[in-house]
């Protein structure tokens, strides 16, 4: 990409499009527009399209997204469903109206079937039933990636989909009824410290096995894979490593300096049992991770904390 090219990323103001825009600026580009909710509801057809018609961006990285944890998929399964469909599916449609020929369009891991060969290579996708706390998001994400893909067959445009793994990081959303599992137990470790508990209570068993990638580094997998002009359709994006929720704790406790017990509460559901990407066909294009887990853990404690 040329430096002075004009690049729209939406959802700007959330952990993943806040990353990008950061990773962009550092990088040199200048020309970066953004829109809040309050400004561009993406929801709403006429107006995505008025908008596109208006600025023709020549690149777009679609992070925007309705996004949260276990519970929040669970609950709000209409929701996930339609505003994400709809957000895809406007984006997508208006992008191509104008003339954007370069799209990189987030994913999630969860789109790949529940009991999946690990590690989740990107040919598993459709090939099993989905995991059913969050199948109405995993649905809805599914069918952006296949928009795309569609629009590249038909139209000839070239729209790459990014499956980051779990991430986490500054800007995070740390609301227990919503988030994710890396911030919901730092907070909870976090007050558990304050507080003076003895013990933390964990959700599910712990067993559970997860990937977890600081959203910087999935920044810069999104630019260098627009950088590089890569033209693969479907693309993961993890660090292809993984640790279990009982290990992820610890880790926590150990960066924040909490020493008591942990108990699980195992009314609560586990989720999947392992997420663990493959990252080969990221790894060839030539990119790797470079935060490990325990600096990531440090730096999103002190964004937490701050």
């Amino acid at each position: 990409m040329n430096r002075d090219v004009k690049i729209y990323v939406a959802g700007h103001r959330g952990m993943v499009g806040s990353a990008i825009v950061r990773r962009l600026k550092a990088g040199g580009y200048t020309n970066i527009i953004t829109r809040s909710h309050a400004e561009l509801d993406l929801v709403n057809q006429a107006a995505v399209a008025e908008f596109m018609k208006a600025e023709r961006p020549d690149y777009i990285f679609m992070a925007a997204a309705r996004v949260g944890g276990i519970h929040a998929n669970n609950v709000y399964r209409a929701e996930f469903l339609y505003q994400n469909l709809m957000i895809e599916t406007n984006v997508v449609h208006a992008a191509w109206q104008a003339g954007v020929e370069r799209m990189l369009f987030l994913g999630s891991s969860c789109i790949y079937p529940r009991d999946c060969p690990q590690p989740i290579r990107e040919e598993y996708l459709l090939t099993g039933p989905l995991e059913q706390t969050n199948e109405p998001y995993a649905i809805a994400k599914i069918a952006g990636v296949k928009l795309c893909e569609s629009y590249n067959r038909q139209y000839g445009t070239r729209y790459v989909s990014g499956m980051p793994t779990n991430l986490y990081g500054p800007n995070d959303n740390y609301d227990l009824d919503s988030s994710h599992v890396m911030p919901a137990l730092i907070r909870k470790v976090h007050e558990a410290k304050i507080r003076g508990d003895r013990q933390l209570v964990v959700w599910g068993s712990g067993r559970p096995m997860r990937e977890f990638l600081y959203v910087d580094d999935m920044a810069d997998a999104c630019v260098f894979l627009m950088e590089k002009d890569v033209n693969d359709w479907l693309i993961n994006i993890g660090t292809g490593e993984d640790i279990t929720i009982r290990e992820l704790a610890e880790a926590i406790m150990g960066v924040v300096g909490f020493t008591g017990e942990i108990v699980y509460d195992q009314t609560k559901p586990d989720g999947t049992p392992r997420k663990l990407m493959s990252v080969d066909r990221l790894s060839a294009l030539g990119w790797k991770a470079t935060t490990s887990l325990s600096d990531g853990i440090a730096r999103a404690y002190a964004d937490f904390v701050s």
